[in-house]
C-alpha cells in the first residue's frame, strides 16, 4: 500500500512529523516501511505558463517559436520541438536558471539563431512516471487543465511536494489497505486526532426513488452477504480534478476518466471496491449476484474472454454476466464517454471465492486484492455514499433517492473481556488500568469497564484480525512501545534445541561435497511429465502426481526423481562453455500409487549426483583425464564412509537401471535392520539419451535418503594407532569373465580370519593366455595382529584358506 503523506495530513495532522521519523514510528509499531519515495526529483523554478502563440521556426520545421506568459513582468519566448504544443495551452514551464531531475539546469539559449528563454517540459521531464498520466498526456509536453493559474510553482500545481510511503502489510492488516486505515493506525501511534469525511452530510439526493430505475438481487447468499446500490443520472464523463489525480498517481494507479476516477479514489480512502455500470447498457435495470452457469462466458475490461466456471460468482443482467464479481467489470456494461446514467455498486464479496476466481483467470486486481482479504463489511454504504457525493460534485450527476441493497449489512459485533493482570503478566509490564483505557482510545476501540481489574473492549469492523485477548494484548504492547516493556529472565522448564537425525544427516551431505569441491543445484519440485517417464527404476510401480493448476505444461506434474532437472542444468552449462561439472542437488520425489489422488502422495528425500568432463585443469606438464564410473563411486563410497556407513552393510550388484548405461551402471543396496533395501543407482546415461541431449559421457547416482538415515552412525569409535608391522599378500585369481570381483572380496573377507584388515582389487586382465572366458583379477589382502608381530606361517594359513574358498565357490585358479 502506498501512502501519501499528503493526503493522510488531510485526516490528522503530521505538523512537526517528518516522512522518516513517521516511518520510524509505524515501523516500530509493526507495520514495516519499505521505501520512502520522494514525488519531487529535484525541480526548482519551474512554473505553470499559457502558450499565447505558436508560430513555425524560420530554419527548422520540426521546431516552434511559442511566446509563453510565466507570470513574469514579461512574456518569455521559447522554442520547442513537441508536437502537441499549441496556443491557448497551460504548460509546465522551467524558467531560465531552473533545475531538472537528472541535473539539467536551464539556460538562455539559440537554437537555430532565436533566442529561446527556458524550456516547455514533458511530464517525463519533471521526474513524473509518465506511465502513469492519462494515455492522451504521455506523449509530449505536459498539458495542464485550463482552470490553473498562471505562475504557480509546479510542484504545488502536480502534488509533487509529497512523500510516499510503501507500507509492507502483512495480510492480517487488511485494514491499512485504505487511507482511512492507515489514518486510523497514524492517530494511535502519534496520539492524534481524526478529522473523517462525512458521506452522508455531503450528500445531496433528488426527490425522484432509485428503486423505480435499478434493482438488485442475491441468489448466491453464502459467495455475497451483502450488495448495494446507487442510481446517479446526468453525468458528463471527463477528466477528474487534478488534486484526486495527483493523489491516484501518488498510489500508483492512473488515472482515466472522473467516474472511474472517483471510484479507485474511494477504494483506496475507504478500502472498500466499487464498481460503476453504465446503467443503460443494462436492460432493464436489474443485476442479480449469482454463480456462473456451465459453459457462460463474459469479455472483461481488457478486452478478453473469460470462459467462466460454475465456482466463479458474477453480477448477471438479463443478457448474462455484465461483471466478474470483485475481480474485474464487464467490457459491455463499461463506463464510455457517452455514458449519462450510472449504476454504482459496492459490495461484500466472500474472500475464496474471489482469490479463487482470480487466480484462475490470472486476473489480479487492486479490488480483488482487498476482496480476497476481506473488507470492513461496516464501510459499505459509507464508501457508497462517498462516491455518490464525488460524482454529483465532478460529474455533474443527480444522485437519486435511496439505496437499493439486497443481503444484510448488519454485523455482529465483537466484543472481548480483557483481564489487567493477564496483560501486566504476559508483557512483564505493570501499566494501570488507565493506561491500558487510554492506548484503546488511541486506537478507536470503544470499552468500558468489566469488573475489578477487568475492561470490556468493542472491536470495531475494521479490525478483523481480533478475535481474542491475546489479539488485544499485542496492540497494547505495540501502542506502549517494544522497546519500553522490560527485559526479564526466561521461567519455567526450557527445551534445549537440536537437529532431527535426517536434518543432522542432510546438513552433513552438504558440507561433505561442497567442500569436495561439488556445486549445489536447486531444482523446481514441478516437471515435465515426459521427464517423469524417465529415472523410475529407483521406485518402480509408482505414478507421478498431476498438479490441478500448473504454471505451465512444462511444469505440470511433481518430479519422480532429481535427475532430469540435473540433466537439464548439465545441458545449460555446456551451451556455455562450461563442460566440466560436479553438480549435486538434495530434494523430495513424490510418488502415488493411485490413479485418481485420493490422499496425500509419497514424499521421499533423495541425493542425487552429476559428474561430466574432466578431472582437474590442463597444465603444462599435466593431462586431465575424463571422468569415469569409478569417479562418480568412489564418491558414493566417501559420502558413505563420511556418514559411518561401512562397506559391508552396502553392496553394488551390476544391474541395467532405466535410461542407464546397460553395461556401466549398478544398483546398490542396504542392509538395515528391516531387511535388504534399495538405496539408489549409479552409472553412465544411456547412450541415447546422452545423444538427444546432445552430452559427452555424463555419469549420475541417485540415493534413497530415508534408508540411509537408519544406516548412518554418527557415533566415532578411536582405535590406537598400529605399533605393530603389517604384511600383505596378492592373489591373481583366474574366473569366468562373468565372476564379479564384490563376490570375490566378500568370499575373501569370510573365510580370511580375524587378521584380515583390508581386501582390495588392483588389477583385471583379460587375454588370449587365459582361455576363453576368463579373466585374471589381482587382489592384495592386508593383514595385521593389534598386540604382537604375525608369522608367515598364519598369514599364509588365512591365504590359503581364502583361496580354498574361492576355488570351490568360483572354479577360481591361482594365475601362474
Amino acid at each position: 500500500m502506498r501512502v501519501s503523506t499528503e493526503w493522510l495530513s488531510q485526516y490528522i495532522s503530521l505538523s512537526e512529523v517528518t516522512a522518516p521519523e513517521l516511518a520510524r514510528r509505524i515501523t516500530a509499531a509493526g507495520i514495516e516501511i519499505d521505501v520512502i519515495e520522494n514525488r519531487n526529483q529535484g525541480i526548482h523554478k519551474v512554473v505553470t505558463g499559457y502558450v499565447k502563440s505558436k508560430e513555425k521556426h524560420p530554419d527548422a520545421d520540426k521546431l516552434n517559436v511559442c511566446i509563453v506568459d510565466a507570470g513574469l513582468d514579461e512574456d518569455i519566448q521559447i522554442v520547442c520541438g513537441a508536437k502537441n504544443v499549441d496556443a491557448g495551452q497551460k504548460v509546465p514551464v522551467a524558467l531560465v536558471g531552473a533545475k531538472l531531475p537528472g541535473g539539467l539546469d536551464i539556460k538562455k539559449a539559440k537554437l537555430r539563431g532565436v533566442v529561446s528563454q527556458g524550456m516547455i517540459c514533458s511530464a517525463k521531464e519533471l521526474g513524473m512516471n509518465d506511465k502513469l498520466l492519462p494515455k492522451e498526456l504521455q506523449e509530449g509536453i505536459l498539458v495542464l487543465p485550463e482552470q490553473t493559474a498562471i505562475g504557480l510553482p509546479i510542484e504545488d500545481v502536480l502534488g509533487l511536494n509529497d512523500q510516499v510511503l510503501e507500507l509492507d502489510l502483512t495480510p492480517n492488516r487488511s485494514d491499512c489497505l485504505s487511507m482511512l486505515g492507515t489514518a486510523y493506525e497514524v492517530s494511535a501511534i502519534l496520539g492524534r486526532e481524526l478529522a473523517l469525511p462525512d458521506p452522508q452530510e455531503q450528500l445531496v439526493e433528488v426527490s425522484r426513488a432509485a428503486a423505480e430505475h435499478i434493482s438488485v438481487a442475491i441468489e448466491a447468499e453464502e459467495q455475497c452477504p451483502h450488495y448495494s446500490a446507487r442510481y446517479i443520472t446526468g453525468v458528463t464523463v471527463g477528466t477528474s480534478p487534478l488534486w484526486m489525480q495527483n493523489r491516484l498517481m501518488a498510489a500508483g494507479i492512473r488515472p482515466i476518466n472522473n467516474i472511474v476516477d472517483i471510484t479507485n479514489y474511494v477504494m483506496l480512502e475507504y478500502g472498500q471496491p466499487l464498481h460503476a455500470f453504465d446503467a443503460d447498457r443494462l436492460p432493464g435495470g436489474g443485476v442479480t449476484v449469482r454463480l456462473a452457469r456451465e459453459g457462460e462466458s463474459m469479455v472483461t475490461l481488457d478486452g478478453q474472454e473469460r470462459k467462466l466456471e460454475p465456482h466463479m460468482l458474477v453480477i448477471a443482467g438479463e443478457n448474462g454476466p455484465a461483471a466478474l464479481a470483485g475481480v474485474m467489470g464487464g467490457l459491455h456494461s463499461e463506463v464510455t464517454d457517452q455514458t449519462v446514467n450510472i449504476m454504482l455498486e459496492s459490495a461484500r464479496f466472500d474472500g475464496g471465492t474471489v482469490r479463487k476466481t482470480s487466480r484462475q483467470l490470472g486476473l489480479r486486481s487492486e479490488a480483488s486484492s482487498r476482496f480476497e482479504k476481506e473488507v470492513d463489511p461496516a464501510a459499505v454504504i459509507p464508501a457508497l455514499n462517498r462516491a455518490a457525493a464525488l460524482m454529483a460534485e465532478y460529474a455533474g450527476g443527480a444522485v437519486h433517492q435511496g439505496v437499493v441493497q439486497a443481503g444484510s449489512d448488519v454485523t455482529e459485533k465483537t466484543t472481548i473481556t480483557l483481564s489487567l493482570s493477564k496483560v501486566n503478566k504476559l508483557l512483564g509490564t505493570a501499566l494501570s488500568l488507565l493506561e491500558v483505557k487510554t492506548l484503546f482510545s488511541r486506537l478507536h476501540f470503544p470499552f468500558g469497564d468489566a469488573g475489578e481489574d477487568h475492561i470490556e473492549v468493542e472491536v470495531p469492523t475494521r479490525r478483523g484480525d481480533i478475535t481474542l485477548d491475546v489479539d488485544l494484548i499485542e496492540e497494547i504492547a505495540r501502542l506502549y512501545g517494544y522497546d519500553n516493556i522490560p527485559t526479564s529472565a526466561i521461567e519455567g522448564e526450557t527445551t534445549p534445541g537440536s537437529l532431527t537425525k535426517p536434518q543432522m544427516v542432510r546438513r552433513a551431505l552438504r558440507r561433505f561435497l561442497t567442500h569436495g569441491g561439488w556445486q549445489e543445484v536447486l531444482g523446481y519440485s514441478f516437471i515435465d511429465p515426459q521427464q517423469a517417464k524417465t529415472f523410475h527404476s529407483l521406485v518402480p510401480g509408482r505414478k507421478a502426481v498431476p498438479l490441478s493448476m500448473p504454471m505451465s505444461e512444462d511444469r505440470s506434474v511433481l518430479r519422480t526423481s532429481l535427475l532430469p532437472q540435473l540433466l537439464d542444468m548439465a545441458v545449460y552449462n555446456m551451451n556455455r562453455k562450461q563442460p566440466d561439472l560436479a553438480l549435486f542437488e538434495l530434494g523430495n520425489l513424490f510418488h502415488t500409487e493411485e490413479d485418481q489422488l485420493t490422499r496425500q502422495p509419497e514424499e521421499q528425500p533423495a541425493l542425487a549426483l552429476l559428474l561430466t568432463g574432466r578431472q582437474g585443469m590442463k597444465q603444462w606438464n599435466v593431462q586431465p583425464q575424463p571422468v569415469d564410473f569409478f569417479d562418480l563411486k568412489g564418491a558414493v563410497e566417501s559420502i558413505l564412509h563420511y556418514l559411518g556407513v561401512t562397506a559391508d552393510q552396502v553392496k553394488y550388484k551390476a544391474d541395467e537401471p532405466a535410461d542407464y548405461h546397460p553395461g556401466r551402471s549398478a544398483t546398490l543396496y542396504a542392509d538395515t535392520p528391516l531387511g535388504e533395501v534399495k538405496l539408489g543407482t549409479l552409472g553412465q546415461l544411456h547412450p541415447q539419451l546422452q545423444q538427444d541431449k546432445d552430452l559427452e559421457d555424463t555419469y549420475v547416482a541417485e540415493l534413497l535418503l530415508a534408508p540411509l538415515y537408519e544406516l548412518v552412525n554418527s557415533t566415532v569409535v578411536y582405535r590406537d594407532l598400529p605399533r605393530y608391522p603389517g604384511m600383505e599378500r596378492d592373489l591373481a585369481i583366474v574366473v569366468d569373465e562373468q565372476v564379479e570381483a564384490a563376490a570375490l572380496i566378500e568370499t575373501v573377507q569370510k573365510h580370511a580370519g580375524d587378521l584380515l584388515q583390508r581386501v582390495r582389487v588392483f588389477d583385471v586382465f583379460k587375454g588370449s593366455k587365459l582361455g576363453e572366458g576368463k579373466k585374471s583379477i589381482a587382489i592384495s589382502l592386508s593383514f595385521r595382529h593389534q598386540e604382537r608381530t604375525l608369522t608367515d606361517e598364519e598369514v599364509s594359513s588365512a591365504v590359503e584358506t581364502a583361496v580354498a574358498a574361492l576355488e570351490q565357490s568360483f572354479g577360481a585358479e591361482l594365475r601362474k
